[in-house]
């Protein structure tokens, strides 16, 4: 009997040590860490999430094309520089996440971004920053959102909405940097490689 009384005690300590934290007793200072927010497999959010994808491709690769000479460049007296349509975009993807809820970084400073429009690496790093920091606020959404107002582009719209502003937004300057790079000479990398393609030699037909 007393053996039989020891081994349950030993089986209910193992069983308690080992249970799931999800059925184990809450503790009062215990807290659970903050869940990252998981990328949509579907929704209105995954939809955009491909579109902001898609720009943040060609905007990078445009802007490592552009040799560095190039980014004062512009097509005329107060127009965009090729390197100031680059921070207009880095600004407007802080912008548009600051509108959606999401802060700007700690010291972050719209004039400063502007005031790197002539020099590349940075130019280049800033992009893909402000692309990360935009997708985070994408992320930090809710798909019960899509149809509550907000504004953008000082229109009154909906969230879901606003991104589809945002997509037209983005096409209209990057319609802008392919004609400022045919203009300077510089081919699209991704019109390069597909002309690459082309010109390779057909495979002839094994006999």
């Amino acid at each position: 009997m007393r053996r039989i009384s020891f081994y349950f005690l030993v089986f209910t300590a193992f069983f308690i040590n080992f249970m799931p934290s999800s059925q184990a007793p809450d503790h009062p200072d215990h807290k659970a860490p903050a869940m990252a927010s998981a990328t949509p497999a579907s929704g209105f959010r995954a939809e955009f999430l491909e579109e902001l994808s898609y720009y943040e491709q060609r905007y990078t690769r445009l802007a490592e094309a552009m040799p560095a000479k190039n980014y004062t460049w512009r097509p005329a007296e107060g127009v965009r520089s090729v390197g100031e349509v680059f921070t207009h975009i880095i600004g407007a993807n802080y912008g548009v996440a600051r509108a959606l809820g999401t802060a700007s970084p700690a010291g972050f400073d719209p004039k400063a971004i502007t005031a790197l429009s002539g020099d590349k690496p940075k130019v280049l790093q800033a992009l893909k920053d402000s692309f990360a920091h935009f997708r985070k606020a994408i992320l930090a959404l809710n798909d019960a959102d899509a149809d509550k107002p907000q504004k953008m582009f000082n229109r009154q719209t909906t969230v879901r909405g606003s991104f589809i502003a945002i997509t037209g937004h983005f096409g209209e300057h990057l319609g802008q940097s392919i004609a400022y790079a045919r203009v300077t000479g510089v081919v699209p990398p991704w019109t390069e490689g597909f002309q690459q393609q082309q010109q390779k030699p057909a495979d002839k037909p094994k006999p």
